[in-house]
């Protein structure tokens, strides 16, 4: 059937707009390091570790100087950075000290009921991938559902971990386990001893006949056990630190060697494979959380040992990726974001002493607390010839604020069955607003409310309130270096009542609360601080606790083995390789 000529030109008009609005959709680039300190890149004061690559984006595009991650700690604060939901509402949040998982063998995870940018881009005709950290989840009931897996949730290809990087993954960087297990090893004998010791007594004294079988199974349980442990965490490398290629394990137990090459190669390569089609490339670096690694290019070549080190090879590798995008010509079609999922864990500190933590600039505290130091991070975005270059915000924003702002960009709709706790950051950045949309921001540690931050309109002040701090030993330091990290709960914290008021416009290093005598409208500043938390706290729905101890433990019957037991699970499919 031959068409009449006003429909062709009609339906012509519909494909060349279609395909207009298809092409104009930017790319994105999502960067994420993993326990980068503010104070550790130069555009946002460091002048020793070099970071020309990462200050190019803060020159060519716009840096924020208050934005902050949703939570301390890796797990829930990419939970709520993917989703652009505060963890507490997708379960993401501990009631416990775990407040992140550990082990690759856990049944926890991102539930699959969560949207993420990924999962909602892909709708709308983008390709996407993950290539680094996951850190949240795998499996649910078998050792092959892989309900948490990053393909379950809208990624089309993934390389990289699917756990977090820990001391115990490379021999002879220590381990994070031993001072609490030491305690509960020792715990476990003393309750042993003391028990038989008991038990004997009684038998010899005649008080009652005590069966010797009884107390040499009490020594076999106890020795069973210990052994067990002891077996599990001499092998936690082979088990938890593995490397996949979508549902495939390539690499167990994980080399580190090259490592960040190679994370930088598989990025390369897919912004080459997909540079014809609308792409979001979330690019996690394993570094700079510990175990501390670097390549032979870089190790040696800093002026703060490992940690500059690892912190400089990133810096390489986000230079290469900015390189590729020129030689792309997709510059101007991507925007690029760079970031950390949390502020430097302070309390990391080698056995003969360096420090492999790092710096949050003039920031009290670190990762794990709601200090200044824990929760705000680096925020750049560049997207030539949209945004203004060298532009600097200084409004408190979110890494939940990415969510909205990439799904705005790329013509998705905001889901409308779910809060979104995010705010579209493109009216701040292009100066339709001199001010945030978000006027309260709520910092979490783990599943407890532990501060409010007060955004007040026609104000220069911000105001943080905090229900209850951290208790940091040895009392005069700046974390919890007997504990390796700070906990959120019992007598690991202080609550505050009235809660502690800071105004960070004036103390951003949070050294002197306020008072009713050194603040006219303290009564006044809380009570609307209080409103607004119990409003939101009426806005919060039971879920089920990803990271309750059931969630979180290791349980053999979830654990991926590329090999076969006897082999200890090894298998290395991902070869040593040269960048060209």
């Amino acid at each position: 059937m031959k068409l009449q000529p006003w429909i062709r030109t009609l339906f012509i008009a519909y494909v060349l707009r279609a395909s207009c609005a298809y092409s104009s959709r930017p790319n994105f680039l999502l960067i994420m390091v993993d326990d980068l300190g503010i104070g550790d890149v130069g555009c946002y004061g460091n002048k020793t570790i070099r970071t020309p690559n990462i200050d190019r984006l803060a020159e060519e595009g716009v840096m924020f100087t208050q934005h902050l991650a949703a939570s301390p700690l890796c797990t829930p604060s990419r939970a709520a950075f993917m989703t652009g939901r505060y963890p507490i509402r997708s379960g993401m949040a501990s009631e416990s000290r775990m407040g992140v998982f550990i082990f690759s063998a856990s049944s926890g995870g991102l539930s699959t009921e969560e949207l993420t940018f990924a999962t909602l881009l892909k709708k709308v005709g983008y390709s996407t991938a993950i290539i680094g950290k996951w850190h949240l989840g795998l499996n649910c009931e078998k050792s092959d559902d892989f309900c948490h897996h990053p393909r379950s949730h809208g990624f089309d290809y993934f390389y990289g971990i699917t756990n977090t990087n820990l001391r115990d993954c490379i021999p002879g960087h220590g381990s994070v386990f031993v001072a609490g297990a030491a305690k509960y090893i020792q715990a476990t004998f003393q309750i042993s001893f003391l028990a038989l010791f008991t038990l004997v007594l009684i038998s010899y004294s005649g008080l009652l006949n005590v069966p010797w079988k009884l107390i040499f199974y009490i020594v076999s349980v106890t020795s069973l056990l210990l052994g067990a442990v002891i077996f599990f965490f001499w092998n936690f490398q082979y088990l938890n630190c593995v490397l996949m290629r979508n549902d495939k394990i390539i690499q167990q137990p994980l080399v580190f060697d090259n490592l960040t090459q190679r994370i930088t190669r598989e990025a390369l390569q897919y912004i080459k494979s997909n540079k014809d089609t609308p792409f979001l490339l979330f690019v996690s670096y394993v570094q700079v959380h510990t175990a501390l690694y670097a390549s032979q290019d870089f190790i040696g070549k800093s002026n703060h040992g490992i940690y500059g080190d690892a912190t400089e090879e990133v810096d390489w590798s986000v230079g290469e990726l900015l390189n590729e995008l020129d030689r792309s010509h997709l510059q101007n079609k991507t925007v690029v974001y760079f970031t950390s999922d949390n502020g430097a864990h302070l309390e990391e500190i080698s056995s003969s002493g360096e420090v492999h933590g790092g710096c949050n600039g003039i920031y009290k505290g670190g990762k794990s607390t709601s200090w200044e130091g824990g929760i705000r991070v680096p925020g750049l975005f560049r997207w030539p010839g949209m945004l203004e270059s060298g532009m600097v915000i200084n409004e408190p924003t979110s890494n939940m604020d990415i969510f909205p702002t990439v799904l705005k960009l790329a013509g998705s709709p905001l889901p409308q069955d779910r809060i979104i706790d995010g705010h579209d950051l493109m009216p701040l950045m292009q100066g339709e607003r001199a001010t945030s949309e978000r006027e309260f921001l709520f910092h979490y540690c783990n599943a407890y409310l532990n501060a409010v931050r007060w955004n007040q309109r026609n104000s220069t002040s911000i105001w943080k309130a905090f229900y209850f701090t951290p208790n940091f030993h040895p009392k005069d330091s700046n974390g919890c270096f007997a504990s390796h990290v700070c906990f959120c709960f019992g007598s690991f914290v202080t609550v505050h009542d009235p809660p502690l008021l800071y105004d960070l416009s004036k103390d951003p290093e949070e050294k002197n609360p306020l008072t009713p005598q050194t603040e006219p409208h303290f009564s006044e500043i809380l009570k609307t601080i209080q409103h607004a938390t119990e409003t939101h706290k009426k806005t919060l729905q039971a879920v089920d606790n990803q990271l309750s101890w059931d969630n979180v433990i290791w349980k053999p019957w979830l654990q991926m083995c590329c090999s076969s037991w006897t082999e200890f699970c090894y298998c290395d499919y991902d070869y040593d390789f040269k960048l060209e």
